[in-house]
Protein backbone atom coordinates (compact mmCIF):
# COMPACT_ATOMS: atom_id res chain seq x y z
CA UNK A 1 0.00 0.00 0.00
CA UNK A 2 1.34 3.45 -0.85
CA UNK A 3 2.18 5.91 1.91
CA UNK A 4 -0.67 8.17 0.77
CA UNK A 5 -3.19 5.39 1.43
CA UNK A 6 -1.93 4.40 4.89
CA UNK A 7 -4.11 4.88 7.96
CA UNK A 8 -2.56 6.04 11.24
CA UNK A 9 -4.02 3.98 14.09
CA UNK A 10 -1.76 5.38 16.81
CA UNK A 11 0.12 8.66 16.50
CA UNK A 12 3.24 9.03 18.58
CA UNK A 13 6.34 11.20 18.58
CA UNK A 14 9.11 10.79 21.14
CA UNK A 15 11.81 13.46 21.46
CA UNK A 16 14.82 12.56 23.61
CA UNK A 17 18.08 14.35 24.13
CA UNK A 18 21.02 15.52 26.14
CA UNK A 19 21.64 19.15 27.06
CA UNK A 20 25.22 20.23 27.72
CA UNK A 21 26.67 23.35 29.33
CA UNK A 22 23.35 24.44 30.84
CA UNK A 23 22.87 27.05 33.55
CA UNK A 24 23.73 25.11 36.74
CA UNK A 25 21.58 27.32 38.98
CA UNK A 26 18.50 26.46 36.93
CA UNK A 27 19.43 22.76 36.89
CA UNK A 28 19.41 22.63 40.69
CA UNK A 29 16.27 24.69 41.23
CA UNK A 30 13.33 22.33 41.71
CA UNK A 31 10.66 25.04 41.61
CA UNK A 32 12.11 26.48 38.40
CA UNK A 33 12.10 23.02 36.78
CA UNK A 34 8.53 22.29 37.88
CA UNK A 35 7.40 25.53 36.25
CA UNK A 36 9.51 24.73 33.21
CA UNK A 37 7.67 21.43 32.70
CA UNK A 38 4.34 23.18 33.26
CA UNK A 39 5.17 25.77 30.59
CA UNK A 40 6.65 23.20 28.19
CA UNK A 41 3.36 21.31 28.27
CA UNK A 42 1.56 24.53 27.28
CA UNK A 43 4.09 25.28 24.53
CA UNK A 44 3.66 21.75 23.17
CA UNK A 45 -0.15 21.95 23.38
CA UNK A 46 -0.33 19.08 25.88
CA UNK A 47 -2.78 18.59 28.74
CA UNK A 48 -0.84 18.51 32.02
CA UNK A 49 -2.28 16.12 34.61
CA UNK A 50 0.39 16.00 37.32
CA UNK A 51 4.03 16.76 38.10
CA UNK A 52 6.26 14.74 40.41
CA UNK A 53 9.72 15.89 41.49
CA UNK A 54 12.67 14.54 43.45
CA UNK A 55 15.90 16.10 44.66
CA UNK A 56 18.71 13.59 44.11
CA UNK A 57 22.09 14.82 45.35
CA UNK A 58 22.66 18.15 43.62
CA UNK A 59 20.31 17.24 40.80
CA UNK A 60 16.60 17.14 40.28
CA UNK A 61 14.30 14.72 38.48
CA UNK A 62 10.96 16.01 37.24
CA UNK A 63 8.25 13.96 35.57
CA UNK A 64 5.24 15.68 34.10
CA UNK A 65 2.35 13.37 33.30
CA UNK A 66 0.39 14.73 30.38
CA UNK A 67 -2.84 13.27 29.04
CA UNK A 68 -0.93 12.44 25.87
CA UNK A 69 2.07 10.78 27.70
CA UNK A 70 4.95 12.49 29.58
CA UNK A 71 7.72 15.08 29.88
CA UNK A 72 10.79 14.34 32.00
CA UNK A 73 13.92 16.26 32.95
CA UNK A 74 16.85 14.81 34.91
CA UNK A 75 19.65 17.18 35.91
CA UNK A 76 23.27 17.07 37.07
CA UNK A 77 24.11 20.69 37.98
CA UNK A 78 27.66 19.74 38.97
CA UNK A 79 28.23 18.78 35.31
CA UNK A 80 25.96 21.46 33.74
CA UNK A 81 24.09 18.54 32.16
CA UNK A 82 20.48 17.44 31.74
CA UNK A 83 18.55 14.76 29.91
CA UNK A 84 15.10 15.51 28.51
CA UNK A 85 12.35 13.23 27.27
CA UNK A 86 9.10 14.46 25.69
CA UNK A 87 6.67 11.84 24.43
CA UNK A 88 3.25 12.52 23.02
CA UNK A 89 0.55 10.33 21.52
CA UNK A 90 -1.54 13.24 20.30
CA UNK A 91 -1.38 14.50 16.72
CA UNK A 92 -2.55 17.90 18.01
CA UNK A 93 0.63 18.26 20.11
CA UNK A 94 4.16 19.39 19.32
CA UNK A 95 6.71 17.56 21.50
CA UNK A 96 9.62 18.97 19.49
CA UNK A 97 8.53 22.51 20.32
CA UNK A 98 8.26 21.55 24.01
CA UNK A 99 11.75 19.98 23.93
CA UNK A 100 13.26 23.03 22.23
CA UNK A 101 11.59 25.30 24.79
CA UNK A 102 13.17 23.32 27.64
CA UNK A 103 16.62 23.36 26.00
CA UNK A 104 16.44 27.11 25.43
CA UNK A 105 15.17 27.81 28.95
CA UNK A 106 18.03 25.83 30.50
CA UNK A 107 20.46 27.82 28.32
CA UNK A 108 21.98 24.68 26.78
CA UNK A 109 25.09 25.48 24.76
CA UNK A 110 25.07 22.09 23.01
CA UNK A 111 22.05 19.93 22.27
CA UNK A 112 21.81 16.33 21.13
CA UNK A 113 18.24 15.62 20.05
CA UNK A 114 16.64 12.55 18.54
CA UNK A 115 13.07 12.32 17.26
CA UNK A 116 11.52 8.86 17.24
CA UNK A 117 8.34 8.04 15.36
CA UNK A 118 6.14 5.95 17.70
CA UNK A 119 3.18 5.76 15.32
CA UNK A 120 1.37 2.66 14.17
CA UNK A 121 0.08 2.69 10.62
CA UNK A 122 -1.62 0.17 8.38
Amino acid sequence: MSAAMRTVLVYGKHVVGNLYNCNPEKLGNMLYLINLVRNAAKVGNMTLLDIKSWKIGNGVSIVGIVLESHISIHTWPEHNFATVDVYSCGSHTNPEKAFDYIASSLEAQRIEKRVIDRSYEI
